[in-house]
């Protein structure tokens, strides 16, 4: 389905130049003559990010995409291989879920367009345990220490987190919220 910039909003998938991206940011500037839609796209399969700015009346070809649940099963050469709650079977390239992988979630977000799984992240919160952070110190509850996950992954925690604590993060702004 073709809709214009107006139209698009953050979130959508958009075909681009050939390339199935994602709406990441969208909004509109108007002069005394005229109004342009600035859109900032990210590309599924490369993770570049392009910003735009188009015209009101710039058509984008928007896919139809569906979210659905996943547990991974095992990876087939070049290829990651999960499967759905009723056991249907969905491969993608193993680059396109390299990044959710480094995390272990009991499950996943598949992206499937036109049927085909595309991408694969991970759900909004996930659980890391930490590998290596500096001891608490007591009275010292409000402020925040570095830390590194068992994945490598490093960021900012409580003062009250110690070695071998399991924690929640937020896997957009990998941002501690608690520990678990």
């Amino acid at each position: 389905m073709q809709l214009t910039s107006l139209e698009i909003r953050k979130g959508y998938l958009v075909d681009y130049q050939g390339r199935m991206c994602t709406v990441i940011d969208w909004s509109i500037m108007r002069n005394d003559r005229r109004q342009y839609v600035f859109v900032t796209l990210r590309d599924l399969m490369t993770g570049r990010v392009t910003e735009l700015k188009e015209h009101g009346d710039t058509k984008f070809e928007v896919l139809e995409k569906d979210n659905i649940e996943l547990s991974h099963s095992y990876n087939d050469g070049l290829e990651e291989v999960f499967y759905d709650k009723d056991g249907a079977e969905f491969r993608c390239a193993a680059a396109a879920a390299k990044d959710a992988l480094m995390w272990e979630c009991e499950h996943y977000v598949g992206l499937l367009v036109n049927g085909a799984l595309v991408a694969v992240s991970t759900p909004q919160t996930i659980i890391g345990t930490i590998a290596d952070c500096p001891p608490p110190m007591k009275g010292a509850n409000a402020s925040w220490k570095d830390a590194t996950l068992s994945n490598g992954v490093k960021l900012k925690v409580s003062n009250l987190v110690n070695v071998g604590d399991k924690v929640k993060i937020n896997s957009e702004t990998m941002e501690f919220r608690e520990r678990v």
